[in-house]
């Protein structure tokens, strides 16, 4: 049996996705039909590029499920999973003082 293009139901599959030539190199065609590939990539925050740090880093220690709350928070928005003041370990100050001090400036 011969596969048959999910979009036009018509032409015989040829590229990936299970479409047509045609349909498959039709601009917004693609985004309709998600990848069938083992090795698509797949989730949140799975894209290239640099992404930007997140507005304040998070005071949670490493390996909570505070922490990867706060990670799938900004993997949901595309931002860094990681801030470079985020808490390192269990008690670390250097994050309560970055929003102490965000504070105080929103109230003065």
């Amino acid at each position: 049996m011969i596969p048959i293009c999910k979009n036009c139901r018509t032409n015989k599959v040829n590229r990936p996705r299970g479409l047509c030539w045609n349909c498959y190199y039709t601009p917004g065609v693609k985004d309709q039909h998600p990848s069938v590939s083992k090795y698509a990539r797949r989730g949140e925050g799975n894209f290239n590029g640099n992404a930007p740090f997140d507005t304040e880093p998070t005071a949670h220690a490493p390996g909570t499920a505070e922490k990867l709350a706060v990670m799938a928070d900004r993997a949901k928005r595309k931002l860094a999973l990681w801030h470079p003041l985020d808490a390192q370990f269990d008690g670390d100050p250097r994050p309560l003082s970055v929003l102490h001090l965000s504070q105080m400036a929103m109230a003065g």
